[in-house]
């Protein structure tokens, strides 16, 4: 075997070792990135839904029941746009659920 072809093997050997690497670096990045889309309506509507279900939380901790079920249950509608753009039935089901629960306990406030 000559130089050239040992230099040949070695640089062959040693393309596939990074190219593995490189692999498996790609791997940790696809599992650290955002699987939701960024940038688009959808995704500016989850994070504001998200701020007011946060809020409405926060604001029924505080004693502010009514204020707190309102921040909720327009989250939840919020959430359901988001379900529907994703075509994801869970996160619609689930909103349906929980905005309905806080939709029936303020109209029974309000009669």
């Amino acid at each position: 075997m000559s130089k050239a072809s040992r230099l040949a093997v070695e640089l062959n050997s040693e393309r596939s070792r990074l190219r593995q690497e490189m692999d498996e670096l790609q791997d940790q990045v696809d599992m650290f990135s955002p699987s939701t889309p960024t940038g688009t309506f959808d995704s500016y509507v989850k994070w504001i839904a998200t701020v007011m279900a946060v809020a409405g939380v926060f604001l029924q901790s505080a004693g502010m029941m009514f204020e707190g079920q309102v921040s909720y249950a327009i989250s939840s509608m919020l959430w359901i746009v988001v379900g529907h753009s994703w075509n994801d039935k869970a996160i619609i089901i689930g909103s349906s659920i929980t905005g309905t629960a806080v939709c029936m306990n303020i109209a029974s406030q309000l009669i």
